[in-house]
C-alpha cells in the first residue's frame, strides 16, 4: 500500500521526517512504536483519500482536531472524507488528530505542533480553555485558519464557527420535553459531557431558559460530567435515581446515551422520556427501539462541505467573502430516520 505514495508524501501526513518514514517502511531499528504507528496510520489516511490525490487542481492539506467520544470522531472523520472528492475547484487531503480524552494539555499541544509544521486551516472541536485560545491564537499569527465545530470558541480569534445554534437546540430540548411530559409530576435529570464545551454550555443555558418558560415549577438535576463515555454516565444516572425517585425525563446534551439507558432499564424507568443529540449507529439504535425518544442533530457532511469551503473562501480560492450561518436543526424520531441511519 505505502508503495502508491512517495516518502515525502507520507511523512507529510504523518507529520514526521522522510528518514523517520523510511526506517518504518523498511523495517529498520531506531523508531519508536508510537511514531511507527504514526506512519502506518498516515498511510491508511492517504489510501482513504487517494482519489483526491489523482485530481488536479489547486491542494489543500488541513488538520481535523476533535475531542470527543470515537463514535462522534469517526461520524466527523467520515463526513470528512465523504466530502472530499465534492469540494471544487480545490483537492484537500486531511491528516486527523482525534481523542476521546486528550491528557492534561494534549489537545494543545497537538494544535502547537500543527503550527509548526504548518497546514492550511486547522477544523476544530475542543474545550474552551485558556490554553486552547492560546494555541488558536498561535495558529492564527502563522496565518493558519481556525474554524470551529460543533462546539464554539467565540473569545478567540477562530475564523468562524460550523454548526448549530446551541441555545436554539437547547429549547426545542426543552419544548420537545415539555410536550411528551404534558401534566405529568416529575423532575428532569440534565446531563453533560464536559463543562468546558461552550456548545454544551449554550444548550443547557437554552433548556434552562426555555423550560423556565413553558414549566415553571419543573424541577431539574444536573448530573456531573460523564466525558460522553457510557460506563460514566451509568453509574452518574444510576445514582440520581436512587437518590430523585420523581425523575421523568433526562435531556442527555453530551453523550453516554447507551449507558444512560443502562441505568433506566436497571431501576425499572423505562417510561422515562429521553432526548439526546446526534444521529450515531448508536444513538439510532435506541431511537428505533424507543429507548429514546428524539434526537436532535445536524448534517454533518454539510458541515464539514461548508467548513472546507470557508477555507477556500480565506485562501483566496473562491471568490467573495465567506458569510457563516447555522446549520439546520434536525429533529430525528424514530419515524423520520434518513438512510443510512448513522452520519
Amino acid at each position: 500500500m505505502a508503495r502508491r505514495f512517495t516518502i515525502r508524501e507520507i511523512g507529510r501526513q504523518a507529520g514526521v521526517s522522510d528518514a523517520t518514514v523510511d526506517r518504518v517502511l523498511h523495517a529498520r531499528p531506531g523508531v519508536r512504536e508510537g511514531t511507527a504507528g504514526q506512519v502506518q496510520r498516515a498511510i491508511g489516511e492517504l489510501e482513504a483519500q487517494r482519489t483526491q490525490l489523482e485530481l488536479s487542481g489547486r491542494r489543500f492539506l488541513i488538520d481535523v482536531v476533535v475531542d470527543a467520544p470515537s463514535r462522534f470522531s469517526q461520524a466527523v472523520r467520515s463526513a470528512v472524507e465523504a466530502e472530499l472528492p465534492l469540494l471544487r475547484p480545490a483537492v484537500f487531503r486531511a491528516r486527523f488528530h482525534l481523542r476521546e480524552r486528550w491528557d492534561e494539555g494534549g489537545c494543545a499541544r497537538a494544535l502547537a505542533d500543527i503550527a509548526r509544521r504548518g497546514s492550511h486551516g486547522v477544523l476544530l472541536k475542543a474545550s474552551d480553555t485558556p490554553e486552547i485560545a492560546a494555541a488558536v491564537a498561535a495558529l492564527t499569527d502563522r496565518g493558519i485558519p481556525v474554524v470551529t465545530l460543533v462546539t464554539d470558541l467565540p473569545a478567540t480569534r477562530r475564523l468562524g464557527y460550523i454548526g448549530m445554534d446551541n441555545r436554539a437546540a437547547g429549547a426545542t430540548a426543552a419544548y420537545l420535553m415539555c410536550a411528551w411530559l404534558g401534566a405529568r409530576d416529575g423532575s428532569i435529570a440534565l446531563a453533560v459531557s464536559k463543562g468546558s464545551f461552550r456548545g454544551e454550555e449554550d444548550r443547557e443555558i437554552g433548556f434552562r431558559s426555555t423550560l423556565r418558560t413553558l414549566a415553571p415549577g419543573r424541577v431539574v438535576h444536573e448530573l456531573p460530567g460523564s466525558d460522553g463515555m457510557d460506563a460514566i454516565a451509568e453509574r452518574h444516572l444510576a445514582a440520581a435515581l436512587a437518590e430523585h425517585d420523581d425523575l421523568v425525563g433526562l435531556y442527555s446534551i453530551g453523550g453516554g446515551n447507551s449507558g444512560f439507558i443502562r441505568a433506566l432499564e436497571g431501576g425499572a424507568r423505562t417510561g422515562t422520556v429521553v432526548i439526546g443529540h446526534d444521529l450515531n449507529q448508536e444513538n439510532a439504535l435506541l431511537l428505533r427501539r424507543g429507548a429514546l425518544q428524539a434526537v436532535l442533530g445536524h448534517n454533518l457532511r454539510s458541515d464539514m462541505n461548508a467548513a472546507c469551503r470557508a477555507l477556500m473562501h480565506f485562501h483566496r480560492a473562491l471568490p467573495g467573502e465567506w458569510v457563516p450561518g447555522p446549520s439546520p436543526i434536525e429533529v430525528h424520531t424514530p419515524y423520520n430516520m434518513p438512510v443510512p441511519a448513522a452520519r
